[in-house]
């Protein structure tokens, strides 16, 4: 059986994920992608094989086309935010298990996101667009409101302004970096950021828990810590649930962020129609002890998920991202791939950036320049299994 798997550029969640899963269920797989070179280096010396095919993924003409001229497709798939929609319309295309094309674009377009909510009468987030360009002086938000790319991710250019000169100012900002991108103004919603992980295959969809995030200080929301909760309070999952059920979110791997206020009431930030990425997907496989992307895949290959994934519930994790503080190039970090397993804990770290690359200071999740997680039977011990490992390695910068 054959997998086409459309990707942007390379990231853990395939290299390390849905590759090897792929392999383990006998896949044969070709990666359509619009950045060859980068993959190809990627999978060099791994533990799978797949072939590379150049494909202007975002469009999903061509990705129907140069699928039609090959081998019979029997999934099509991506875990990318960028190309849900694309994919979800080749699927329908070839008759085969797929998201809704119409769920996908809503989730991904948080302007329509806040639209579909509002009008299934289930959340009114007071929100309006700006179109490339567009002076935003003609708009009377309350303030505090977060400015932020309609289509944007990882939260790049995502930003908390006081008042309308500072919306002014940041708005021009943006634009300048975004010439192209429609720009959302958005209430602010106040309150505890937190996940909800779900994975269905259509007619089932199984809660795999959740994260409370510590996020930076703001105006920027830079994701620093996440830590695992087995389960959210029912009534607050119920009314996640609510909304992805009016979004139309149901097929394969969902990861959603939400605020969860002091009364109690669940608001959406946003639904990322895949698995969580960062490589927390790699640590909710060891925290549940369940094959989470071979399941992932099953469910795009049109097969029913087991009514009990065997999912353990009696493991914590912390996962820490540590960040660049400062423009430069990164002299020193820890040797890379760093896995250890003891005492019943598991820790990980991987780098987010090579040693001797020279990055801005972005204020985003791109000022990563590696990333440590531990998974284990307490909270308190993977807390300090993280905290140990960064204070026993050190990460240079030098201008």
């Amino acid at each position: 059986m054959r997998l086409y798997l459309l990707a942007l550029n390379p990231t853990d969640s395939v290299t390390r994920g849905f590759l090897p899963a792929a392999a383990r269920l006998g896949l044969d797989v070709t990666v359509l992608t619009d950045h060859v070179e980068a993959h190809q280096r990627a999978y060099t010396g791994a533990e799978f094989t797949c072939e590379v095919v150049e494909c202007d993924v975002q469009d999903f003409r061509e990705v129907i086309g140069l699928i039609s001229q090959r081998h019979t497709p029997a999934a099509v798939f991506s875990n990318s935010d960028h190309l849900q929609t694309q994919t979800a319309l080749a699927a329908e295309y070839f008759g085969l298990a797929g998201k809704d094309w119409k769920a996908a674009l809503r989730a991904k377009n948080k302007g329509e996101l806040r639209r579909h909510l509002a009008e299934c009468g289930l959340d009114a987030v007071e929100s309006a667009e700006l179109a490339p360009g567009q002076d935003p002086n003609g708009l009377t938000p309350s303030f505090p409101c977060i400015v932020k790319p309609r289509e944007g991710v990882a939260s790049e250019d995502v930003t908390l302004v006081a008042d309308s000169t500072e919306l002014a100012q940041r708005v021009k900002e943006i634009q300048q970096r975004r010439p192209d991108a429609t720009l959302v103004v958005e209430e602010f919603l106040a309150g505890e950021l937190c996940t909800l992980e779900t994975l269905g295959d259509g007619r089932t969809r199984h809660v795999l828990g959740g994260f409370r995030t510590r996020l930076s200080p703001p105006p920027d929301f830079i994701e620093e810590v996440l830590t695992f909760t087995p389960a959210h309070p029912r009534p607050v999952v119920d009314q996640v649930l609510a909304q992805l059920d009016a979004l139309g979110v149901g097929l394969g791997a969902c990861h959603t962020e939400f605020v969860l206020q002091p009364d109690g009431r669940a608001r959406i930030i946003e639904v990322n129609y895949r698995a969580i990425g960062d490589q927390c997907d790699l640590m909710l496989a060891e925290i549940l002890g369940i094959p989470y992307f071979e399941l992932v895949l099953r469910a795009h290959l049109g097969e029913e998920l087991p009514a009990d994934l065997g999912a353990r519930r009696d493991q914590r994790a912390r996962h820490e991202r540590v960040c660049a503080e400062r423009a430069g190039t990164l002299t020193a970090a820890p040797e890379p791939h760093y896995e250890r397993r003891a005492d019943g804990v598991t820790l990980s770290y991987r780098p987010v950036r090579e040693v001797g690359a020279r990055h801005e200071l972005y204020r985003t999740n791109r000022d990563y320049l590696g990333i440590v997680w531990a998974v284990g039977p307490d909270q308190d011990v993977v807390d300090g299994a993280v905290a140990a490992f960064i204070a026993a390695n050190r990460w240079e910068i030098t201008s």
